[in-house]
């Protein structure tokens, strides 16, 4: 039997995790700085929840060099995308349901 929150996932019950995927839904890459900041987290808060949603192959990392400055981009794997959206949509479907 299907319950009405089967649809949810563990990994963005977390607020820092869901902003995460939230910021991600609607830019292509971010850097980690700027996820940071907008967040307001600290780096090691941000990096531990990255770290748990990369084992969840929801996001990716890309780590590049500029101007000899290491730069760290995240992005949401197709993967991340399914999951985010099947989250936000058994999010919507408990609201309509208390109606």
């Amino acid at each position: 039997m299907k319950t009405i929150i089967d649809g949810l996932y563990k990994a963005f019950e977390n607020r820092v995790r869901l902003g995460i995927m939230a910021a991600l839904a609607v830019n292509e890459t971010l850097e980690f700085t700027a996820l940071k900041e907008y967040l307001d987290v600290t780096d090691g808060n941000l990096a531990s929840h990255m770290k748990a949603l990369e084992k969840e192959k929801f996001v990716g990392v890309k780590k590049s060099f500029i101007d000899r400055k290491p730069n760290t981009r995240y992005y949401m794997t197709t993967q991340g995308k399914k999951a985010f959206e099947e989250h936000l949509n058994t999010l919507e479907s408990i609201i309509k349901a208390q109606k």
